[in-house]
């Protein structure tokens, strides 16, 4: 088996272009600004890992999409940046949740972190070309069965 890395990469950016708060989802991580005054998203790989719960003869892996939000860190009013910027980011952690298994792509989003990195989101500032981003990234931790196979 081979890991469908489009087929999860589409199910993650499906999950943040139908929450209603993004203005536009790229598939990479973004290398400029967002243009507009709403939020942007961008979703990519962060790293791939072997896992123990992995069978006799192949090997199961943990793949972490990083999910992140991007908007302007100087639109008025401030003190809206963050409440818009959580609300986006409950809707998807509440997509991806409830879609456990990516549309049956993946064993399980790992939630609690039971392969070591849990669903989480950091906040944070991001400079890009002169431009200062309010962002939040999730770390969307996913359980892949089977990935390769173990020959002897």
């Amino acid at each position: 088996m081979a890991l469908d890395i489009t087929g999860l990469l589409d199910a993650a950016i499906s999950h943040a272009s139908a929450s209603g708060y993004l203005d536009e989802v790229n598939g990479h991580e973004a290398i400029h600004p967002s243009a507009g005054g709403g939020i942007t998203g961008a979703v990519w790989v962060d790293r791939i890992v072997p896992v123990r719960s992995s069978g006799l003869n192949s090997v199961s892996a943990l793949v972490v999409f990083n999910v992140r939000l991007y908007t302007s860190a100087k639109q008025l009013p401030l003190d809206a940046i963050d409440p818009d910027m959580v609300a986006a980011v409950d809707a998807l952690c509440t997509a991806y949740t409830g879609d456990f298994t990516l549309g049956g792509l993946v064993r399980q989003v790992d939630i609690f972190g039971i392969h070591g990195q849990t669903l989480e989101v950091r906040a944070g500032y991001l400079s890009q070309d002169g431009a200062m981003q309010r962002v939040m990234t999730i770390w969307l931790p996913c359980i892949v069965n089977d990935l390769w196979e173990e020959v002897a």
